[in-house]
């Protein structure tokens, strides 16, 4: 008997000392359902959440929103500025075999450069060439010195699919993913479910503790917290404010919060197909009538608790991007009449693309009674997100009510969305001078020297409006509290590594 006790302390110590013996699934609850997993493709940040454990990229960044190593271990440039040399990690394969190598980066991003459907272009515009230099190295030639390619590297621009596998599925590459992340996909449901499962030949396969991943899409906030308070859920993001007190008074749920380094916006139609053609597409002052009837602190206050700061550029106030010429401007309708006035117009029905999501209708309704004091008849046109996207693609719209996660470098916040050849220029906004501005900042390397182009580009989007900035989000997440090791980081990413549940 005493051996049988020595035997079963052994054996119970064994299962206490190895957690990974504890193989769990983790289930996610997500504010949207992601749009085409394909990194070339994508624009969604539920999309980037997925991505974050299917695709490893060559660069990522750590919570200070450093650069750090993922598929490429070490890079330098060249004295001139015009080569970006990397080192790639050893071992690692694709999720149908594939070896990762410099032939395989050289790939990825000619395929970012040159596919039809490509919106990475923009982001990869001053890499003239890429080039495998060895098995494991590759470089970066560039056409003129640009200070923003890590960071562009750090995101989709850098995220490496199979060669292999992207050849033979051409644009239908998003319907069976194959990447080189920790996990690989499973299966997707459209607007039910994406399940991924663990790629056990991943370089850093010890440190994923899950064998299994489910995103659930729910758009409705309280609905998502009501899945993870009845078990269904493990983790959601984007937490509404208003239900942050429930969290925190929950014992069998944590919270955390990070401050976020994008924007929520409203993007104007100005040179897209008809549907610009209209008083609002073709006159400034109406567009600053309308960003002038609105009360964003208002919206602060009822929508998100205070939670959220009000914005009208792509960097938050205290951002040192931030023009300080151009403060966020109160709420002043008389004003507003009267820059409507100035454009000839007395009432104007406009429409405004919005999302299933129940905080953005409310939003959206509140802007609706906030403007229609100042002479705009606003319709709210609610679509699901993803649709909500290719609609404003293909300019069948007006105005859309949509967001940008934020990117480390400020050039990640506002090259594709203003410049004439922009990969997320909805509206097609085409200012030949703001584009000179902001390609210029990307090949200066002195802070200042680059602040002074992006103020002198604000002075410009000030006046013209393509993009009218309501705000600036803090990245809430509600959680199980057996789910143990989860970091926040201000890009809004789900990253798993050391991530465990608790059996």
């Amino acid at each position: 008997m005493m051996q049988l006790n020595r035997t079963l302390a052994v054996l119970l110590a064994g299962l206490v000392m190895a957690p990974s013996a504890f193989a769990a699934d983790l289930r996610i609850g997500l504010a949207e359902d992601p749009d085409a997993l394909d990194p070339a493709q994508s624009r969604t940040l539920v999309g980037r959440i997925v991505f974050a454990s299917l695709c490893d990229k060559l660069v990522d960044i750590t919570p200070a929103l450093e650069f750090t190593p993922q598929l490429a271990t070490a890079w330098n440039w060249s004295d001139d500025g015009l080569t970006l040399t990397m080192d790639l990690r050893e071992g690692v394969t694709f999720h149908d075999g594939t070896a990762f190598d410099a032939a395989a980066v050289v790939a990825n991003i000619e395929r970012y450069k040159t596919m039809e459907e490509s919106v990475r272009k923009s982001e990869l515009a001053s890499v003239e060439t890429v080039e495998a230099v060895g098995p494991l190295q590759v470089a970066f030639h560039l056409a003129s010195p640009d200070v923003t390619l890590l960071a562009q590297l750090s995101d989709r621009s850098g995220m490496m699919v199979s060669p292999t596998a992207a050849a033979a599925a051409g644009a239908d590459f998003a319907m069976a993913p194959v990447c080189a992340g920790p996990f690989k996909f499973a299966s997707r449901v459209q607007q039910d479910r994406i399940v991924l499962e663990k790629f056990a030949e991943y370089w850093n396969a010890d440190n994923i503790h899950f064998d299994n991943l489910t995103f659930l899409p729910i758009p409705d906030g309280t609905v998502r917290l009501a899945n993870l308070q009845s078990g269904d859920l493990d983790l959601v993001e984007r937490l509404n404010a208003t239900d942050v007190a429930t969290v925190k008074g929950d014992g069998n749920l944590s919270f955390l919060e990070v401050t976020g380094l994008g924007y929520q916006a409203i993007t104007v139609n100005i040179d897209n197909g008809e549907a610009s053609d209209t008083p609002f597409g073709n006159e400034a002052k109406v567009r600053q009538a309308f960003s002038l009837a609105i009360d964003r602190d208002a919206i602060n206050q009822v929508v998100f608790e205070g939670t959220v700061t009000p914005g009208n550029q792509p960097w938050e106030p205290s951002s040192p991007w931030y023009n300080a010429d151009f403060p966020v401007k109160a709420r002043d309708v008389e004003g507003a009449k009267a820059l409507l006035a100035e454009a000839g117009v007395d009432r104007l029905p406009v429409e405004l693309l919005v999302s299933t999501s129940p905080v953005t209708q409310q939003i959206g309704q509140l802007i609706q009674s906030m403007v229609a004091e100042a002479g705009f008849d606003l319709t709210l046109n609610t679509l699901e997100f993803a649709t909500q996207l290719d609609t404003q693609s293909a300019g069948n719209f007006m105005m859309g009510q949509t967001g940008w996660s934020g990117r480390v470098d400020p050039d990640g916040n506002i090259h594709q969305f203003v410049t004439c050849e922009g990969g997320i220029n909805d509206g097609d906004y085409c200012n030949p001078e703001v584009d000179d501005l902001l390609n210029q900042a990307r090949g200066l390397s002195d802070p200042a020297a680059r602040k002074e182009k992006y103020d002198a580009a604000m002075a410009i989007l000030q006046n013209d409006l393509p993009l009218i900035y309501l705000y600036h989000t803090a990245w809430l997440y509600a959680l199980d509290k057996d789910v143990t090791g989860f970091v926040t980081y201000p890009d809004g990413m789900i990253r798993l590594t050391g991530v465990s549940l608790a059996p």
